[in-house]
């Protein structure tokens, strides 16, 4: 799978929100503060893994139609694996 920059931009993103939460960790800020950081990044993560299961459930939606074969345990993969990221 060929991994689009939106992708890329988001995992750069979180790499800067980590970074700040160490650096608000390093200087001993208030423990909620650090909390909504860490949870912001865990929902960068989510909308990350979103996108990467939804473009590549696109394409193997369409090599699938273009083989003529069934679609719908692609779709179970797909709802599986964004349960399991949970």
């Amino acid at each position: 799978m060929k991994y689009d920059d939106d992708v890329k931009r988001r995992l750069k993103r979180m790499e800067g929100q980590i970074r700040g939460v160490l650096k608000m960790m390093e200087e001993d800020q208030d423990c909620k503060d650090v909390v909504t950081q860490i949870s912001a990044v865990r929902s960068a993560a989510d909308k990350a893994i979103a996108c990467i299961v939804a473009v590549n459930l696109e394409q193997c939606i369409l090599d699938e139609k273009e083989a003529g074969r069934d679609t719908s345990k692609m779709v179970k993969q797909a709802v599986e694996l964004l349960v399991k990221s949970r």
